[in-house]
């Protein structure tokens, strides 16, 4: 009998290195795959976090600063406006009447002028027709409470000639209308025995004055507006564009898991 010689047997080492090559190929996909979606969910909280950041300059921020420090400033001219010239309207009761001019003389004895001096006063008097009365005439309501006789008085320290002079101007520019009807204001519950030829307290300033401080919050009000709608502009834009920058970065990690896909697939085929 002849002896079967065993030819050796070969070590099968292709399916182990296949295997092998398969198993470090899975690792690479996986990692490449989470490695690319870290990154896309870090581009996508970046662009979201941008977003949300709120969008503000050191101009915005003094724009802003400069609108409400009007609107103070305008607050504060509100109340000295109102003190000075609303409330005195307000306080002010003189009724538009009618005047006949009686008699204009310069007193002898001359009066205080703010404890400077003294200056002729010129006394002028005049019937009311409404009541039949005799009053002072006074040339605003302001000299009404200072000056109880004098309808005027000229400015103080000036020499005493050019004082006579200036009185005996008006006396004689008001002699030439006494007997006649002159328009006039009287107030016969606070002043019975005073009348008033113009009223410097009227509605027509008083607006005047409010309009300062109503346009100064005005403008200080919008420009507040202005900036906070600047800002709400830019927010919306931003948020538009990272929401499309969001849209490219889905495409373009799409097409990445596509090209791996097709990459696998081209790699598998020849084993």
């Amino acid at each position: 009998m002849f002896l079967n010689t065993a030819t050796p047997r070969r070590p099968f080492t292709i399916p182990i290195n296949i295997n092998l090559q398969g198993a470090r190929r899975q690792q690479t996909r996986e990692f490449l795959h989470t490695a690319q979606e870290q990154e896309w969910s870090r581009g996508v909280e970046g662009q979201q976090a941008r977003t949300q950041m709120p969008v503000s300059s050191v101009g915005e921020d003094r724009a802003i600063l400069l609108g409400f420090a009007m609107m103070a400033f305008s607050v504060l001219m509100f109340f000295v406006v109102g003190i000075t010239v609303v409330k005195p309207y307000v306080n002010s009761h003189w009724e538009e009447a009618s005047c006949v001019l009686l008699q204009a003389d310069i007193l002898e004895e001359w009066v205080d002028c703010r404890g400077v001096s003294t200056v002729p006063c010129l006394r002028v008097m005049v019937n009311l027709t409404d009541s039949n009365q005799k009053a002072f005439l006074h040339f605003d309501e302001e000299s009404a409470p200072l000056t109880p006789e004098c309808f005027y008085i000229p400015k103080c320290q000036m020499d005493r000639t050019e004082l006579d002079e200036e009185v005996l101007k008006v006396k004689n520019s008001l002699d030439t209308r006494l007997g006649g009807t002159i328009s006039c204001f009287a107030d016969p519950a606070r002043h019975p025995r005073d009348v008033i030829l113009s009223r410097k307290n009227t509605v027509k300033n008083a607006l005047f004055a409010m309009m300062w401080p109503c346009l100064m919050l005005g403008g200080g009000a919008l420009l507040v507006g202005l900036v906070k709608l600047t800002q709400c502009v830019a927010h919306l834009s931003s948020k538009m564009c990272s929401g499309a920058a969001v849209g490219r970065l889905a495409s373009r990690f799409t097409q990445g898991r596509l090209y791996r896909t097709l990459q696998i697939s081209s790699m598998q085929s020849p084993s």
